[in-house]
């Protein structure tokens, strides 16, 4: 069912539905679909949108140093004088936009809601850098994020977070790990933190067609999206399963799971359908929908500072619970 939109979006959205299909009638004329850097850019443009965020005691850039390449991170410590659990965050943006910088007040905001050490990952980005190469990233921070933290204190509490795409990598990390046993001894995620995720890149779930135009995320733009992240014109089906976290194999090892969704978004189902497969096999989850919300309100926390207040609540109460 479409959703019904908060009128306090309507404004917002009504002027940016005008902007896209400016610059979808420019993109047509010279032959294209979408511009890389513009939609980089036009995610950047809502930085405004999404305030400022709480003074932390500690804010530190480092890197993860691999054989090819650094990993660029920032780390947010709110009581480094406390021994504290660690949130690793992976930001959202289609695999291919978004930043630490541009996620700066969110990290800010997770670190103080869960009281944790709140590790936000630079990792690298579509087309440049097609699948697996943001996921493989994230993936060496997962299994070697305590040597980031040598000079803080910490417990060995681990939480993963992410929206939207970083939803994908969360559940593509847990997806991947849940019989590596290698990981298994080193690594345990207690928890995981998913707000409107990406998980299924088939694109097969209802509401990406009945929400799939005029709420900010577009049905066109996902599937050019993924293009750019698997380096495909022709999306190949079997491939675009096998990745997919919601069409792989459940089992009671996954972490317990909050589940946030927008009920204007076309990515809701495939994460109500990730939340119910999780509860099949017997895994703890909590499942939540913001149904006058579209894609990325958390990004818009001028426009809808209620509805953000409560999820970083609602991610408060899930941390510590029992």
């Amino acid at each position: 069912m479409r959703g019904i939109i908060s009128a306090k979006l309507v404004p917002f959205l009504e002027k940016a539905n005008k902007a896209m299909a400016e610059a979808k009638a420019r993109a047509k004329a010279k032959g294209q679909s979408f511009s890389v850097d513009l939609v980089r850019q036009n995610l950047d443009n809502l930085a405004p949108l999404i305030g400022s965020g709480p003074h932390m005691s500690i804010v530190k850039n480092s890197y993860l140093a691999t054989p090819s390449h650094n990993i660029p991170v920032r780390i947010y410590n709110p009581a480094p004088n406390d021994t504290l659990p660690v949130l690793l965050h992976f930001h959202g943006g289609g695999h291919m936009c978004g930043s630490v910088d541009l996620y700066d007040p969110i990290s800010r905001k997770l670190a103080l809601a869960a009281q944790a050490i709140v590790i936000c990952v630079d990792y690298r980005l579509a087309p440049e850098y097609p699948y697996p190469a943001g996921l493989d990233d994230c993936q060496q921070v997962l299994m070697h994020y305590q040597s980031l933290l040598f000079d803080m204190k910490h417990s060995d509490e681990l939480y993963i977070a992410g929206d939207s795409a970083g939803g994908a990598i969360c559940t593509s990390l847990v997806m991947s790990n849940q019989h590596n046993e290698s990981v298994i001894a080193s690594v345990k995620i207690a928890k995981q933190i998913l707000i409107y995720p990406s998980v299924d890149y088939t694109m097969s779930s209802a509401s990406i067609d009945e929400n799939g135009q005029g709420f900010l995320l577009e049905k066109d733009k996902i599937h050019w999206y993924f293009q750019q992240y698997f380096h495909a014109n022709s999306l190949d089906q079997a491939r675009m399963q096998q990745a997919s976290p919601l069409l792989g194999n459940f089992s009671a090892n996954m972490p317990s799971t909050l589940v946030i969704t927008a009920g204007c978004d076309p990515l809701r189902d495939e994460g109500l359908a990730y939340a119910k497969s999780l509860k099949e096999v017997g895994v703890e989850v909590e499942q939540h929908s913001f149904d006058g919300m579209t894609h990325a309100y958390m990004l818009l926390d001028e426009l809808v500072s209620e509805e953000c207040q409560q999820t970083y609540r609602l991610i408060s109460e899930f941390v510590k619970a029992d």
